[in-house]
């Protein structure tokens, strides 16, 4: 497993192609009215929430441990325990990072692996049935 993870950010691009992924999804959640929920539970401002997922899944994906440098470990859950987060908002997040992902051209195998990948942890992180 560490070994398909270390190949996830190489597979993906690298710090470039990471980065524009974030960027396309967090572009897509500020300009379509689908994920206004979503949007919703992000401050005013998208530059802090851009730069923690793009640290996050840096590490996550085998690239630099960008995220755990800064803040160490990122207890996911406990995080985003205060925000209201149930099937809608995990499905939202899905969908919006489902087509950053077609957006950013990821190659079809890749955007299935990391979407079950995605759908396990945005799954687990829900705490409210709505």
């Amino acid at each position: 497993m560490e070994e398909e993870k270390s190949n996830l950010f190489e597979l993906i691009g690298g710090a470039e192609k990471l980065r524009e992924l974030v960027d396309r999804f967090y572009d897509l959640m500020a300009l379509e009215s689908e994920f206004a929920g979503i949007r919703a539970l992000h401050p005013p401002t998208l530059e802090g929430s851009r730069d923690k997922l793009y640290w996050f899944l840096s590490g996550w994906m085998g690239g630099p441990n960008l995220y755990i440098e800064q803040f160490g470990h990122p207890r996911l859950r406990a995080r985003h325990l205060p925000y209201a987060i149930g099937i809608s908002e995990r499905d939202q997040w899905l969908r919006c990072m489902a087509w950053a992902m077609q957006d950013q051209n990821i190659a079809q195998e890749l955007q299935e692996h990391l979407l079950t990948s995605f759908y396990q942890t945005a799954d687990w992180m829900r705490n409210h049935a709505g």
